[in-house]
């Protein structure tokens, strides 16, 4: 069978051996990636590999590294990124960021963190990596960043709206800023509930912007769709 383009459709991927769960912040943060330039690329916490795949879809020549401590989802990463079109270009680490030390720096750095630095904590404990900071605190998340990223590179994140405080401070102790931020939406109408932001080393002034994804009758709004139309079947 061919290989297809990276797609979704209802939220799953259509490709051939591939299925994996999506969601909407990982697709935003995938989207909206300014991947122009980069040759190399990595992207933290990769889960199933789903950004990683639409890093090596939007930019046609970077080497991408993706790494996950999760081993379920790093072996799924695994199974994903051979069946790809892009598999010579897509390497799944099973590693942490705190224990990750390849022999060179990255263009671009790429992450959906965990959600929640200190809140309630569920019973279920790959819940609990995934949501909250209890494999990678933003500290070492920002640390990590920092001793990775390129002097030119650029780092780009999807975060909730009631962490980027926290997160800018300890990103500016490292001299790593905000030079671009987009407030999300997720009904038109209420407050933005996500921030994605890309960071940089050099401090500059920078303008928000907002983006909303659904109408209040509950359908994608043109904006989404033309953000994230390379990655859907149909809407």
């Amino acid at each position: 069978m061919q290989k297809l383009p990276f797609r979704f459709k209802e939220f799953s991927v259509a490709q051939e051996k591939c299925a994996m769960k999506v969601n909407t912040d990982g697709v935003l943060l995938g989207a909206w990636a300014d991947v122009d330039g980069a040759e190399t690329i990595l992207d933290i916490g990769t889960g199933t590999g789903v950004i990683a795949l639409m890093m090596a879809q939007r930019n046609t020549a970077a080497i991408i590294d993706a790494i996950d401590i999760d081993a379920d989802a790093f072996a799924q990463a695994g199974e994903n990124f051979p069946d790809s079109l892009w598999n010579e270009r897509l390497y799944a680490h099973h590693i942490s960021l705190q224990d990750y030390f390849p022999a060179k720096k990255y263009d671009l750095i790429i992450s959906n963190p965990p959600y929640f630095v200190d809140d309630f904590k569920t019973e279920d404990h790959q819940k609990n990596i995934a949501k909250h900071s209890l494999s990678l605190s933003y500290q070492e998340l920002v640390s990590g960043i920092n001793r990775l990223l390129s002097d030119a590179g650029s780092a780009t994140l999807v975060l909730p709206v009631f962490n980027l405080q926290l997160f800018e401070s300890l990103a500016s102790e490292q001299k790593l800023f905000v030079v671009k931020l987009t407030e999300v939406i997720a009904v038109e109408g209420k407050s933005p509930y996500l921030v994605l932001i890309k960071l940089g080393r050099r401090q500059m002034e920078y303008s928000k912007d907002r983006i909303v994804i659904q109408n209040e009758e509950g359908i994608f709004t043109n904006e989404y769709k033309e953000l994230t139309k390379e990655f859907y079947l149909k809407f």
